[in-house]
């Protein structure tokens, strides 16, 4: 087995796993609640969208927004978007007040796995949010949630997110496990804090791994510039990702991802610092996308990452009892495997 340490963790930290709050999709257009007055002095030789949005944490769409509209000065001055900042140059941004959010219930299918009073497994379709946030105000699993469950919801992530202890990107399909009561979601969030939850996922990758199973151990945080990605950087979260090869392939390889964290696009993250990317990821995935493998009308159109949690097994909080479930690989990822298998895709 290799074991592969990306760089060292300097935090000396194992936080908590999985918990709502730590995804920057959730708030990287929305800064902190209250924050009416954000100020700041200019790094300097930057463009003013760009000292605002690292300033801010938001992408720069935002942060020219923001300057439109002029919610930012330079020394008490509204400044075009464009404009090059000098070291040392007060900011003062001023966001707009926040939009509220509220989930409401919607009659919306769901897959459910497992449900007692406690807690309940489902299974999520590919394309679908967890909970409400900027930009999926609706459509999401919480709105399922509720009219499916009515107010026997956790409420201890809040209104927008009543149940949730962990989370999958839209994206990516596979099993969830949401609580019903306070004390199922506290046994379960100590659960994810103490690794003992166990998570697999199945991926395919772009090209063929030098070993057949191993462990990126590689701590993960916030894109040092693109604020809405994460990355393998110094001093982020603890992130741990044990991986094996199932099946390879000319050009892409079929593995599994065991997680012993969980951290925001974690093997997202990590299969693209190993130099193997999941295919169809459009954020973390090569740019650009090897033609010979990607060409419009080989089967390659994924719509997004190929990625799948298939395994979720855990104690139960309240009766003690172990549980265990897996999820089948969709039909489009089979359907992949199927074209990798037959050589239509080397």
């Amino acid at each position: 087995m290799n074991e592969y340490h990306g760089m060292e963790d300097l935090t000396g930290l194992d936080e908590l796993d999985e918990m709502p709050g730590s995804d920057p999709a959730d708030c990287a257009d929305r800064p902190e609640a209250g924050a009416s007055r954000i100020e700041g002095a200019a790094a300097g030789g930057l463009r003013l969208d760009v000292e605002t949005a690292q300033l801010a944490g938001v992408s720069r769409a935002t942060a020219q927004r923001w300057i439109e509209e002029g919610f930012v000065t330079v020394s008490g001055r509204v400044r075009p978007k464009n404009y090059k900042t000098a070291a040392g140059e007060p900011l003062l941004l001023t966001p707009p007040p926040l939009k509220a959010l509220e989930a409401v219930a919607q009659a919306i299918p769901l897959e459910i796995v497992f449900e007692d009073a406690h807690l309940l497994v489902v299974h999520k379709p590919r394309g679908m949010v967890v909970h409400p946030a900027a930009g999926n105000e609706d459509g999401t699993l919480v709105n399922a949630l509720l009219a499916h469950c009515g107010d026997s919801l956790s409420g201890i992530n809040g209104v927008l997110r009543p149940g949730i202890v962990h989370r999958i990107d839209k994206d990516t399909s596979g099993l969830l496990v949401v609580a019903k009561s306070d004390a199922a979601h506290l046994g379960l969030a100590e659960q994810l804090s103490s690794h003992s939850m166990e998570r697999q996922y199945h991926a395919i990758v772009h090209g063929r791994l030098r070993e057949a199973e191993g462990t990126v151990s590689a701590p993960i945080g916030r894109h040092p510039t693109r604020r809405k990605e994460m990355a393998v950087v110094p001093g982020g979260r603890r992130a741990v990702t044990h991986y094996r090869v199932e099946e390879e392939f000319p050009l892409f390889s079929h593995v599994s991802c065991r997680l012993e964290t969980g951290r925001t696009h974690q093997i997202r993250v990590h299969m693209a610092h190993l130099g193997h990317p999941v295919a169809g990821d459009p954020v973390y995935g090569p740019t650009p996308v090897p033609s010979n493998a990607w060409r419009p009308g080989r089967g390659m159109e994924l719509g997004g990452q190929c990625l799948h949690a298939a395994t979720l097994g855990f104690t139960h909080p309240v009766t003690g009892e172990a549980l265990r479930f897996e999820a089948p690989l969709p039909a489009y990822f089979e359907t992949l495997l199927e074209r990798l298998r037959s050589g239509a895709l080397s």
